[in-house]
């Protein structure tokens, strides 16, 4: 990490992509400077569960090779893949050895759409056990917040955070069953869409999380954003629109009763409520009613995908992890007793929906996170109780969105008082992705924050990263 050379580590994935297209810059050479960046840097960040050295440099020949580079959004751009997705050749790790599934013979879908976009797949990056946790770690590793490697990069996709903010890769995909996108974004200072439902092909598990989870990227950019959803959304990459004045509803109201969100969390939402002024837009107090039931479906449901999930792969409880085999058991209880209801689901879908009109609002802003990311230590190997606790304290905003099924989006605006980005949550009804996304390109435009963490990725002048 001490060298500073000329690269490409740390240019943004549309840099990349423009360079390979125009000859300035080969895939092959754009994957080998990302290879030796994960090699010097990721020892300590443990953000990859696998590496595709040799593999990625092949695909990305073959990416050199292609006479179409101009129909290429992501040409040559290096990319890293969430562990509980398939990359043929790789076996799908879904967070530990103990639920590792063979070597895939096929990509996903969403895999599949990124390298016929031309992006190369550098490897799969770390995920908490099945994906249940905003901590991210097992008995082989602890993954590590660039911004602070004391500090957890959230999870689930807490190894794709933490490789976008260290400049590892420019975009990383992740997917997001109950915030597993957007918390890990706002740990580690990133821009992070968890797509509405539908919109992505899915496919995860025995059912997606009971229709909760979605396909997305994190990076660095709002651009990258746009590009990186095209994508997946299997459409040619859009052009974001100056979005029109928009009424904007604001709430600090937190789902979880008896959690609240910290000064830097509320001083955030204040912060974005003067960006939204600034561009023209107009914000009033509308506060979401979260009710019991809501709490008690989502808790539920988060339990019994679980369960569903280790059923579905014919997995014995006794080989997960403590805190897996407590959740996986209180899963197959809720779903004994009938606690898991899709009438639940659909009744906080109807008012989610109906809340835009109800409050003549056209998107809510909230908090990204209740308080600052918990540290970076051992969870795998504590009780159930205890990675409850830190779960649900510091990360209760992003849920009800993927019970609701609706577009969010988390963007940076700034830094809490120990150096840590601090981040906001933007809510849109169905189909109002391009929205967000350019609500947040006037965030990015008015306030630019930091893209990497400090001391990650160190660039030379020859890099487009610093021209």
């Amino acid at each position: 990490m001490q060298d500073i050379m000329p690269t490409w580590v740390g240019a943004t994935a549309k840099q990349i992509a423009r360079g390979v297209r125009r000859g300035d810059v080969s895939a092959t050479q754009v994957v080998a400077d990302h290879l030796d960046h994960i090699a010097r840097a990721d020892a300590e960040l443990a953000a990859f569960r696998a590496v595709r050295g040799g593999e990625a440099i092949t695909e990305a020949e073959k990416v050199d090779e292609q006479e179409d580079l101009a129909n290429l959004p992501l040409a040559g751009v290096p990319v890293a893949v969430k562990e509980n997705t398939a990359v043929a050749g790789l076996p799908t790790w879904n967070g530990s050895a103990a639920v590792r599934t063979a070597v895939a013979e096929a990509d996903h879908e969403v895999v599949r759409r990124l390298r016929g976009a031309g992006a190369v797949i550098l490897g799969v990056t770390r995920m908490p056990e099945l994906g249940l946790w905003a901590l991210t770690d097992d008995e082989t590793g602890v993954t590590r917040n660039p911004w602070d490697p004391r500090r957890t990069p959230g999870g689930s996709s807490g190894g794709a955070a933490a490789a976008v903010a260290a400049g590892l890769v420019p975009m990383a995909h992740g997917n997001d069953g109950l915030g597993s996108i957007r918390i890990p974004a706002a740990c580690c200072g990133l821009v992070g869409l968890k797509p509405g439902r539908g919109v992505v092909p899915c496919q995860l598990g025995a059912d997606d999380w009971f229709g909760l989870t979605e396909h997305g990227v994190l990076t660095g950019t709002v651009a990258d954003a746009v590009v990186g959803f095209s994508v997946l959304a299997g459409r040619r990459p859009d052009k974001l629109e100056q979005p029109p004045r928009l009424r904007v509803g604001v709430s600090l109201r937190s789902p979880v009763r008896g959690v609240s969100p910290d000064a830097p969390n509320r001083d955030a939402v204040a912060a974005a409520g003067r960006l939204l002024a600034a561009a023209g837009h107009d914000t009033v107090p509308a506060d979401p009613v979260y009710p019991t039931r809501l709490g008690l479906a989502g808790i539920a449901t988060w339990f019994a995908a679980a369960a569903a999930d280790v059923q579905a792969a014919g997995l014995e409880r006794g080989v997960l992890q403590r805190r897996s085999r407590r959740h996986v058991a209180l899963g197959e209880w809720a779903q004994r007793r009938g606690y898991v209801r899709e009438a639940d689901r659909a009744a906080w879908r109807d008012r989610s929906v109906n809340f835009f009109a109800d409050h003549s609002v056209d998107l809510l802003l909230t908090p990204a996170l209740a308080g600052t990311p918990p540290e970076a230590a051992g969870w795998a190997g504590r009780s159930w109780v205890a990675n409850m606790k830190a779960n649900i304290g510091y990360a209760p905003y992003a849920a009800p969105w993927n019970i609701a099924g609706l577009p969010a989006i988390v963007v940076p605006v700034g830094r809490r008082p120990d150096g840590l980005p601090v981040a906001v949550q933007l809510v849109g009804p169905p189909g109002s992705e391009l929205l967000l996304l350019g609500i947040a390109g006037q965030f990015e435009m008015q306030a630019p924050w930091q893209r990497h963490a400090p001391g990650y990725p160190r660039v030379g002048t020859g890099s487009p990263a610093t021209a």
